[in-house]
């Protein structure tokens, strides 16, 4: 049988296209415009025909010629634009990168060239509230689209972290109505997995001289504060003198999860573009007196003990907290899958 095809439009590291292939899909082509993490897809997805370039400045036909699809063929058009200018934080502070948004609405232009039979759009919650997601459900809607908005947790699905998402799904033709929760057509696939769990599996696959296999380095006096942490605890729980004076500046509504350990028993917060500082979040390991690894951040996001990322500390930090969880993709692309079958 004849795997669907998938493109994966603002690929980052791969992480969705990993799922993807593990739903059952056959990803012919991805866009990434990040130097390091299209050579982190690259490395880990030679078969897989990649455009390292602006989005903004590849025709969409061009792309579906050179992948020798015929209008209308395409299965599967997965699409995650950045997300940062539609985040809470962003919101909160005035610092929507409008640019950067605007990259949502070229969704359009890439589905009037394939009308793939299904899009799937994949977000922070915050873009529920913008009017470029409606424009964008009006555009397909036009071009024959029925669509849908779903939230979506992915430690409600053995994801080991806490990753709250807004899911669009459209898909072409469709006679009868989309379902109203996404996760009904998965229902099976629930399930629940703690960081000590996913830490366990990673060690019990250790890989000798793992490159990932480092935290970031600390300076002797943020050790020192990091050694004062108690399990569980965070910085509200550090005494006077490891204090930052920055913090003690602060009410306790804000910068409540900086130089916070992760809980053993628990999903982890959700892994961000700086998982592995202690400053940025609970990112300390839950009992060593540490930031996590790379490994343990990309474990988190459900990557593979061996995939191989490219680039400098920083920049790998970046791409796997960028990420679309692995786990996470291969659950909407098997509900996608069996919404577009029935």
């Amino acid at each position: 049988m004849t795997q669907p095809s998938a493109i994966d439009l603002f690929a980052g590291a791969g992480g969705a296209t990993q799922g993807l292939m593990e739903a059952g899909f056959s990803v012919l082509g991805a866009v990434e415009n990040d130097p390091s993490a299209a050579s982190t897809y690259a490395r880990n997805h030679p078969s897989a025909h990649l455009w390292e370039t602006d989005i903004r400045r590849l025709p969409a036909s061009t792309m579906r010629k050179q992948l020798g699809l015929s209008i209308g063929e395409l299965a599967l058009l997965k699409t995650c634009p950045p997300c940062q200018g539609f985040s809470s934080l962003a919101s909160g502070r005035g610092l929507a990168d409008q640019e950067r948004n605007d990259l949502v609405v070229h969704t359009v232009r890439f589905v009037r060239a394939f009308m793939p039979k299904s899009v799937l759009l994949e977000n922070v919650p915050g873009l529920a509230k913008d009017a470029r997601l409606q424009y964008v459900r009006e555009s397909l809607n036009k071009l024959g689209y029925v669509s849908m908005i779903y939230r979506f947790e992915a430690s409600e699905f053995a994801v080991p972290q806490r990753r709250r998402r807004l899911i669009m799904l459209a898909v072409r033709g469709k006679r009868s109505e989309l379902p109203s929760n996404i996760s009904d057509a998965v229902s099976d696939l629930r399930g629940s997995m703690s960081v000590r769990e996913s830490f366990s599996s990673l060690n019990s696959r250790a890989r000798e001289g793992d490159p990932l296999d480092r935290s970031r380095r600390n300076s002797d006096k943020v050790l020192s504060r990091i050694a004062a942490i108690p399990v569980g605890g965070g910085r509200f729980d550090l005494p006077e003198e490891h204090q930052l004076e920055c913090h003690k500046r602060l009410d306790k509504k804000t910068a409540t999860a900086s130089y916070g350990r992760i809980k053993w028993d628990a999903p982890s917060p959700t892994m961000t573009t700086r998982c592995t500082t202690p400053a940025c979040g609970t990112f300390i390991h839950p009992e060593e007196h540490r930031g996590i690894t790379l490994r343990e951040a990309a474990t988190l996001q459900t990557f593979p003990r061996d995939y191989d990322f490219q680039g400098d500390y920083g920049a790998i930090e970046r791409q796997i907290g960028n990420a679309v969880p692995v786990r996470m993709a291969t659950v909407l692309g098997t509900a996608v899958r069996r919404i577009t079958a029935s």
